[in-house]
């Protein structure tokens, strides 16, 4: 499998699409386009014509028997899981948008009370920690003084070409296993390279590394770094300047063992992913060519699945996505001509510290999140059309879609709000 070049899916959320669709115009108690919805009350799987009690768990849903005929079956199944796989992501983007702008905030003095949300909503939450991220940092920045320069190196996302393949072959009957064939655009393609690998070889914590540490190295490091230093510093150490050993605050070059995020060269053990150049053998994670199959390649940019259904494509998507392994960013803060030198090194150590995994959801997952969205709205474009024909279809799946787009318009918005108030934090801190 090779990486073709291609675009990336931009833009904004496709979140009005979904809001002024006419199946949730129209639903409520009289059911889906006027016609009488399904009597209320628990699904019950595998019994023909009904809907599972369940709506946002995707595996119910793909086995339950709404009683249609062959393909609309399939194709009601396969959308309706969907929006469930959707409703599963935003709920976990808001969760790790909150968390990790609520770090960052209570890192430089916030409270709970400074994060919590004003009203309830889609993604309020989130918004509500990263607002308070945003106050923080300005302040802590009015407080220093000076100019801060942020360096990042972004984190990189990726998404299981093998999982899309699996999904596919399970959820299109066109498809057959075993020869789905998945690309991935727009992105690079990493794995387990059994042969020789001929570009960046990760390797996970603990393991030997000489090359880019993305934490703590213990061992030689020499990198511009910012926090606690035991070795030789070239640069400011507790404020004052120092070119010799440094057994404290370091902000400058530090050559020796460095007990703190280390974005440079280390040789030793790192504490995080290490990203080497490789030109052999790799013990680890290869991104770029492998003389034999990758196994378990995963793509950073954007998985493109074998030929199926519009319905199939949203819910492989939507699934894979939800188990998106991220690798995190490399973040690291100076502070030039600082009036106040101990609040210029609190707010470079918690930025380093705490800006990763904010920039894991506005850099990291932003691109795949928009296309997740845009693929859902696709499928409920198709299983609408099919369904609005009449007859039994509207009657038996009704209740099923009133609920299913209500709460798939939800986890839009949610998503729209958490990916923005994350990009909202990441400027603040001049990362954006």
């Amino acid at each position: 499998m090779r990486p073709n070049r291609g675009h990336r899916v931009g833009g904004a959320l496709v979140v009005a699409a979904l809001l002024a669709s006419p199946l949730l115009m129209d639903c409520g108690k009289k059911g889906m386009g006027g016609m009488p919805a399904m009597p209320e009350g628990k699904g019950m799987p595998g019994v023909p014509g009904t809907c599972p009690a369940n709506i946002a768990d995707a595996d119910a849903l793909m086995a339950a028997n709404f009683g249609l005929q062959g393909e609309l079956e399939n194709k009601v199944k396969a959308s309706l899981a969907a929006g469930a796989d959707l409703q599963k992501i935003a709920g976990e983007v808001e969760a790790e948008v909150t968390t990790a702008c609520g770090n960052l905030a209570k890192d430089l003095g916030a409270t709970e009370a400074d994060l919590k949300p004003k009203e309830d909503g889609p993604g309020k939450k989130a918004d509500a920690a990263c607002q308070a991220a945003v106050k923080f940092v300005n302040d802590f920045k009015a407080k220093a003084k000076g100019n801060l320069k942020v360096e990042v190196k972004p984190p990189r996302c990726s998404a299981s070409m093998d999982a899309v393949t699996d999904c596919a072959a399970k959820c299109d009957a066109t498809v057959k296993p075993g020869s789905a064939k998945v690309e991935c655009e727009g992105g690079k393609i990493s794995g387990q390279c059994s042969g020789k690998c001929d570009g960046e070889c990760d390797v996970q914590a603990g393991a030997k590394c000489e090359g880019t540490c993305s934490g703590e190295c213990t061992g030689e490091c020499s990198a511009d770094i910012s926090g606690k230093c035991d070795g030789t510093c070239d640069g400011k150490c507790d404020g004052k300047d120092l070119h010799g050993k440094c057994a404290g605050q370091c902000d400058g070059k530090c050559k020796g063992t460095a007990h703190a995020n280390c974005s440079g060269t280390c040789k030793g053990s790192c504490s995080a992913t290490c990203s080497m150049q490789a030109k052999g053998e790799c013990k680890g994670e290869c991104s770029g060519k492998c003389d034999v199959e990758m196994k378990e390649p995963k793509c950073s940019g954007e998985v493109k699945p074998p030929q199926m259904s519009a319905e199939c494509k949203a819910h492989c998507n939507a699934q894979v996505h939800a188990k998106m392994e991220c690798k995190p960013a490399s973040v690291f803060a100076k502070i030039d001509g600082a009036a106040d030198a101990q609040a210029a090194l609190k707010l470079k150590a918690v930025l380093a510290k705490d800006l990763p995994a904010i920039l894991k959801v506005s850099m990291g997952m932003k691109g795949q999140l928009e296309s997740v969205v845009n693929d859902v709205k696709a499928s409920l474009n198709g299983a609408e059309a099919a369904v609005k024909s009449g007859g039994d279809a509207a009657l038996k799946v009704g209740s099923c879609f009133a609920g299913s787009l209500k709460a798939q318009a939800d986890a839009a918005v949610s998503i729209n709000v958490s990916v923005k108030a994350s990009a909202s934090a990441s400027a603040s801190a001049s990362a954006g």
